[in-house]
């Protein structure tokens, strides 16, 4: 039920009459903005009848119009304007298909012709140290993905590429090894490694920050400094509007820079402030002045095949995996491999033979590097005291995954900040004869506080996911739970159904508000926004959901019910709105297809709310149980179950969940 594409077909008959290549023009094809001019237009006559020549776009329309065979689709279409041809699709194929959908559970949507292979690698976080905030992104983009390629009928791989041999676990190491009680660790070892993971870092951040903050405090001298300076050069500047125009285009960098430079004081501050005020947090940075080095150095040994350091990995590393596997299983997302860094350590110097073999990667100052014509910089991929490196570890998983799966393509669902990584990774993979899988990365932005910039604590470090989850839950209750709408529930909701809902809209709320932005866009964190009855949220969808079910409830109906009632009744419109939301739930598989063209899952958010406006708007208008006939009656009751159907189906295709009371 992909109605462009049907209709592309059809244009695309037409249109090879006057091109050789009609594909470039039968694919301009979009909804109408105004439901008075039909329901799509193409627009195609205009540039066609540049390319061709020879007569206007709207005498053009109008031949093509002449030529084209969609009578069994849409009414007879319509040339407006300069050369659009408005489409109405018929009253008859919309109940046909609304019809056909009551017996179809994955709502009209087709199954690919050619399905995918498509691994997608996505979350990856350190698994040595607590999620926090940076990992929701790509954890909920990716498991969305997965699910939406999936239903499309694609073959998806998911995996999560674990941190789990880097320098995390030096810290864990040596925290053990100096600080650690092995019968406390042994009782309770998931608080315990994290609390020596804290205490080393921190320790290891304050003397970063020790060293680093009188260069800081430089960097605020100077930007004051230039601010000043280009401050007195706008003054003098005069009547020169293009000097001026520049001037204030540097002072507005420099005023930013000058920001970032006191925030980064500001947070070096409050890390020294918080050992130099506890006696024994200052006494262990006293006693260890070079920390961060031996945590380097335990990794290293670590790394090299110590068998102390191997030994505490092994035992360790299934306490980590334990504390994030909580996690994922609170946000409901699965992966078919976890297979970490530590998987490919064995294979790095065959990677790195292999490309030096083949001439790909040279020598240069004692390291192995890939130059590459298009980076000023080269991707090294082993250091001059024979460590390896991200690159060395990306290009060995690479090599795995086409080795052990064939995949057709490949999604790294990666924060853009490591863009010029993936660039060279790609790049590099070309090189090694790797044209045949497509590689993609899929980049997102930075989730920000209320003050515009990257969500943190005051002291500088990234919020805990758990704890974000755990005040989205408490915010969701207080508005799906209040006094006053509990009152009003029968049966009452009881204390479980009310945690559930809470745990089932607070969780939704937060993944709903990262995919409602397109991945590239930054986006600003607001649990009030998030959790709101109204506007573009997972709460109002899921509202939505629960009207349609209790329809259903006082209708004394479910949903196999209305489905026989529908085969034996015939659909009819009485009022524009049912149209508008049948045409809607028809357009499911448009909404699937477009997340995955753009790997955006912002396209199914942006179609779950226009639905649920549509089912509103439908609810205000067309009274179900109280419509005049039992035709009417009918056909309202199978809009609703199909919305409620559809709704639940893109919830869960986002891995949200729904309540069948709210």
């Amino acid at each position: 039920m992909h109605l462009p594409r049907e209709l592309q077909r059809r244009f695309h008959e037409v249109i090879r009459q006057h091109v050789d290549d009609p594909g470039q023009y039968s694919g301009m094809i979009r909804p109408t903005n105004d439901p008075k001019f039909g329901d799509y237009q193409c627009n195609a006559a205009m540039p066609l009848a540049k390319k061709v020549g020879g007569t206007n776009p709207r005498e053009l329309a109008a031949q093509m119009v002449d030529a084209l065979s969609v009578s069994d689709l849409c009414e007879t279409p319509e040339v407006a304007g300069p050369g659009f041809i408005n489409l109405k699709i018929r009253d008859s194929w919309i109940l046909d298909r609304v019809a056909q959908m009551t017996q179809d559970d994955r709502c009209g949507v087709a199954v690919a012709d050619q399905p995918r292979k498509v691994i997608i690698d996505f979350s990856s976080p350190n698994v040595a140290k607590p999620m926090h905030v940076g990992h929701i992104r790509s954890t909920v983009i990716g498991d969305a993905l997965a699910r939406v390629l999936n239903f499309l009928g694609h073959h998806t791989i998911t995996d999560n590429h674990l941190g789990d041999w880097g320098t995390q676990f030096g810290i864990i190491i040596f925290g053990y090894k100096n600080f650690g009680d092995p019968d406390t660790v042994a009782k309770n070892p998931v608080p315990e490694l994290a609390k020596l993971y804290r205490l080393v870092n921190q320790i290891s951040e304050y003397q970063k920050a020790c060293n680093q903050l009188p260069a800081a405090k430089q960097s605020v001298h100077d930007a004051e400094s230039l601010i000043e300076e280009l401050t007195g050069k706008i003054e003098s500047a005069g009547d020169d509007a293009k000097a001026v125009k520049s001037l204030k285009k540097n002072l507005s960098a420099a005023k930013k820079r000058l920001q970032s430079a006191r925030d980064s004081v500001a947070a070096m501050n409050a890390k020294m402030d918080a050992v130099q005020t506890d006696e024994d947090l200052l006494k262990i940075s006293q006693q260890y002045p070079d920390i961060a080095q031996r945590c380097l150095s335990e990794t290293a040994k670590l790394h090299e095949g110590d068998q102390e350091n191997l030994d505490l990995w092994t035992k360790f590393l299934p306490y980590c995996r334990d504390e994030i596997d909580r996690i994922y299983d609170r946000l409901d997302v699965q992966f078919d491999h976890t297979l970490g860094e530590s998987f490919y350590h064995d294979r790095l110097p065959g990677v790195v033979d292999q490309l030096s073999r083949d001439g790909i990667a040279t020598e240069s100052e004692g390291a192995i590097c890939v130059f590459l014509d298009q980076f000023d910089a080269p991707m090294i991929i082993r250091k001059k005291d024979g460590a390896f490196l991200y690159a060395t570890t990306d290009l060995a998983t690479l090599q795995y995954r086409r080795e052990e799966f064939a995949p057709d393509e490949i999604l790294y669902v990666v924060d853009t900040r490591q863009s010029e990584h993936f660039d060279k990774l790609f790049a590099v993979a070309r090189r090694m004869g790797m044209e045949d899988v497509r590689l993609v990365h899929v980049n997102f932005g930075t989730v920000l506080g209320a003050d515009g910039r990257p969500l943190k604590t005051r002291s500088g470090t990234l919020i805990g996911l758990e704890s974000l989850l755990d005040d989205a839950v408490a915010r969701a209750q207080a508005v799906v739970c209040d006094p006053e709408r509990l009152q009003r529930m029968d049966p009452p909701m009881t204390a479980d159904e009310q945690q559930s809902v809470a745990e089932t809209v607070g969780i939704g709320a937060i993944k709903f508000a990262d995919l409602s932005h397109h991945r590239t866009s930054d986006y600003q964190f607001n649990l009030d926004k998030m959790v709101a009855l109204d506007g573009n949220t997972a709460t109002y969808i899921q509202y939505s959901y629960a009207r349609t079910q209790s329809i259903l409830r006082r209708a004394e109906m479910d949903e196999e019910a209305v489905v026989a009632l529908a085969s034996k009744t015939e659909l009819v419109f009485s009022q524009p709105q049912e149209r508008a939301l049948a045409l809607r739930l028809l357009q499911f598989e448009e909404a699937l297809v477009s997340v995955y063209e753009d790997y955006a899952p912002n396209q199914l958010t942006d179609y779950l709310f226009e639905t649920a406006r549509a089912y509103a708007v439908f609810n205000d208008t067309c009274p179900v149980l109280k419509a005049e006939t039992d035709q009417m009656r009918a056909t309202r009751l199978v809009l609703v179950v199909l919305c409620g159907r559809l709704l639940r189906k893109g919830l869960e295709l986002l891995g949200i969940g729904v309540a069948d009371r709210m």
